[in-house]
């Protein structure tokens, strides 16, 4: 007699969410993230993170909480925590996955005409700060043929303010030699529409920027809901 009185040991069962796990896979094979929905491919996000735990209620209570994909990956840790099942290393992973994804967003209008690439710029600048929780103000640096020099963030301010000032932007050209610029900054409000100061800060930027053979292009505001061009709306 064995210690199981005879009878064979049987083989652990697998979780219950492993098959769906190699149903989702094959769908993605088959079809591309295109076809899956946003809860579908946060899951395949995290199964690599979280391999011992059922992520498809993790991912739903993600989309629940952030209301998209770009927001459930671009929100701040300290609320990412108060998602049952995700701990400090899921998270700092997720942020990688994100910055990976900006990088690539990054290199897609790298020495690119900018002019020429507009959507790609407004994508790359609503994937860098559309849910940021902090208002930023960065500055794309341009050559002469209005190629990319430099991406900078120059100030990052409070919920819905941040100090610029437009002698350093002016400074920071020059230092970068660069003949034309971008500025960009996000509502974390949602709403992109210029305040007023918006308006006069650019306005100063340019007057101080063309004696010196600096063109400002365009200033760009990214909200959750769409961006706005001051440059299309003739404020500037």
């Amino acid at each position: 007699m064995t210690k199981n009185d005879g009878l064979e040991e049987s083989a652990p069962s697998q979780p219950h969410y492993h098959g769906h796990r190699d149903r989702l896979r094959e769908r993605f094979a088959t079809v591309g993230g295109a076809g899956l929905q946003d809860y579908e491919l946060l899951e395949l996000l995290l199964f690599r993170l979280l391999p011992r735990r059922d992520t498809k209620p993790i991912a739903k209570a993600m989309l629940d909480k952030f209301g998209s994909f770009s927001e459930a990956l671009g929100a701040p840790p300290h609320l990412l925590e108060e998602i049952d099942g995700l701990g400090p290393t899921a998270i700092t992973d997720l942020k990688v996955i994100l910055a990976a994804a900006q990088r690539i967003g990054r290199d897609a209008i790298k020495n690119k005409p900018i002019l020429s690439s507009w959507s790609e710029v407004i994508d790359y600048c609503k994937a860098q700060m559309a849910y940021e929780a902090k208002e930023q103000f960065r500055i794309l640096f341009l050559d002469k043929k209005n190629r990319l020099i430099a991406d900078e963030v120059q100030q990052t301010g409070t919920v819905d303010h941040t100090p610029v000032y437009p002698r350093e932007v002016i400074k920071r050209s020059l230092e970068l030699s660069a003949t034309a610029l971008v500025l960009v900054h996000n509502h974390p409000s949602g709403d992109p529409a210029p305040s007023s100061a918006d308006i006069q800060m650019t306005r100063q930027i340019a007057e101080i920027a063309q004696p010196l053979g600096i063109s400002l292009h365009d200033h760009i505001i990214i909200g959750r809901s769409g961006h706005a061009s001051l440059r299309g709306m003739k404020l500037f």
